[in-house]
């Protein structure tokens, strides 16, 4: 091997091709190109978020058409991943990245200049499909120009970038709301997008020569879109069109069959879109697992906390957005610790530590309400992404450590997919249960505070008292009923976060379970 190729890497000709011609030094440009394309991408992923309260004003809709623009984007970026291993084949990473980059700024383009929501919804699954590209992506030639032994701090140098994007994003996307508005979040990512794109042309390799072209799983695809679409829309709308209609009977029922048939389909087809047989080894699987897990709690709790911050305690988007900056900065500072320290202990113990300290952030969560420091949701958020900085790097080592280099872009594809089907799944279910159980409770508590003599008196004090006498008896009725009302719904709303939080740390105890069986090789 040349002497400016670094020793002990195992990576593709088209990669070593890359070292022949820049030297050590491509290392650092690729690990940078790859970082810049993934930035772009993913501060999208979570700057929708602060956004969603102004969008649902803008276009007079309610919140489960509002979680589309979340769930959107990452049910496109699912599909997509798993085309990342088929695309790299035939095209090479340069042009798949460049593609990708370029269809993810036409999304950006088009979310800004949204007339109305349906046309905001499509920009998000175009601006999804194209990120769904560039995660896996990212991992395959970073896992192609460090050596094994350098694996774990290589992925947490790359995930400074990754994590810095959802941290940096929603305080960004604050700030353009509150002095703009809403539609420059879209803009936001244009110029790291187009800086991208010549870095990808120098530094991305090339399609090897003498690879073989896969051939397209367009069964898998169309099989995996009907069973996403179907559940995700069937859930979405059974409380408001009935869980017995017609509709979403038929709707879950397309789901499951889809489902079952995706299933048979990828078993027997030569060229999978999801290698299903990668589950047979039995560190993927638990790796696999905790992904699922970890998306359903990161992005549930990434669209919960400014929601909560919003809607309830009527923070502004911009002190919204600031409340996760804090915690993004400290993750991104101990994600190359992490990387090294699973390069030099068990992974597992590791991970575990980072879902311990989500399980907590989470689980203190539990107690919020309108009048909860802004100081205290500012430290809990921090624990919770100082576990995340210990679960990443790690996870990402451990999932791949075990497969040979010709199912690393296969297995890359398929643990981003899983991360971000439990991230759609998390926003989606989430957004879901906090409809449902805020109707629950106002209608709990409407039935027993509408009958006590004590708020009777405080509601005939009110009238008398803030409403006075200029007005007519029925407007003073209305309008104390309608504070009463208000009042209800804010509890009501306050109970139902707290059992979403609740939920998610549940979520992230069960997963120390398979953590605990990724017992190093």
């Amino acid at each position: 091997m040349s002497s400016r190729v670094p020793p002990d890497i195992q990576a593709s000709p088209a990669v070593i091709e890359m070292f022949e011609i820049y030297g050590p030094a491509y290392t650092w440009f690729a690990v940078g190109t790859a970082m810049l394309g993934s930035f772009a991408t993913l501060l999208t992923a979570t700057i929708i978020n602060v956004a969603i309260p102004e969008v649902m004003g803008a276009f007079g809709i309610g919140q489960d058409k509002a979680q589309w623009l979340s769930t959107a984007f990452l049910a496109a970026g699912t599909v997509t991943m798993l085309l990342a291993a088929w695309s790299t084949a035939v095209f090479g990473m340069r042009l798949t990245f460049t593609v990708s980059m370029a269809v993810f700024l036409v999304g950006s383009i088009l979310g800004g200049l949204a007339p109305n929501p349906e046309v905001l919804i499509f920009s998000r699954l175009v601006q999804g499909a194209a990120a769904g590209v560039m995660s896996p992506l990212s991992m395959v030639i970073n896992y192609q120009i460090f050596p094994a032994h350098r694996r774990g701090m290589a992925m947490g140098i790359f995930g400074i970038g990754v994590v810095l994007a959802p941290a940096l994003g929603p305080t960004l996307g604050g700030i353009l709301i509150d002095n703009y508005d809403w539609r420059y979040v879209f803009y936001l990512a244009i110029p790291f997008s187009m800086v991208s794109i010549p870095l990808a042309m120098m530094f991305m390799p090339a399609r090897d020569k003498n690879a073989p072209t896969p051939a397209f799983d367009w069964g898998g695809v169309i099989l995996l879109s009907v069973f996403l679409v179907s559940l995700l829309t069937g859930l979405s709308d059974g409380e408001r069109e009935g869980w017995t209609s017609d509709y979403i009977v038929m709707l879950l029922a397309s789901a499951w069959f889809s489902c079952i048939a995706f299933i048979w389909w990828e078993l027997r087809t030569t060229h999978p879109l999801l290698n299903l047989r990668l589950f047979t080894h039995p560190k993927f699987l638990a790796a696999s697992i905790v992904t699922a897990s970890m998306g359903v709690g990161l992005y549930g709790s990434t669209y919960l906390v400014p929601l909560f911050l919003q809607t309830l305690q009527h923070i502004s988007p911009t002190s919204s957005g600031f409340l996760m900056l804090p915690a993004g900065l400290a993750m991104a500072a101990l994600f190359p610790v992490a990387g090294a320290l699973s390069d030099r202990f068990e992974p597992r113990f590791i991970i575990m530590l980072g879902l311990i300290l989500f399980l907590i952030s989470s689980w203190v969560m539990r107690v919020v309400d309108v009048n909860t420091p802004y100081a205290w949701m500012v430290g809990w958020a921090l624990i919770g992404r100082i576990g995340l900085a210990f679960i990443f790097p790690s996870l990402n080592a451990a999932s791949l450590s075990a497969l040979p280099m010709e199912l690393l872009s296969q297995a890359s594809g398929a643990i981003n997919f899983l991360r971000q089907l439990g991230g759609a799944f998390g926003v989606n279910l989430l957004s879901i249960f906090l409809a449902q159980r805020t109707a629950e409770y106002s209608h709990a508590f409407t039935a027993t505070q509408s009958s006590r003599p004590a708020t009777l008196q405080m509601l005939q004090s009110l009238q008398d008292g803030m409403f006075g006498e200029h007005l007519g008896f029925l407007m003073q009725f209305e309008m104390t009923w309608g504070f009463l009302s208000g009042m209800v719904y804010s509890q009501a709303m306050t109970m139902s976060f707290r059992e979403g939080f609740m939920v998610i740390s549940v979520i992230f105890l069960l997963s120390l379970i398979p953590t605990w069986y990724m017992k190093k090789n």
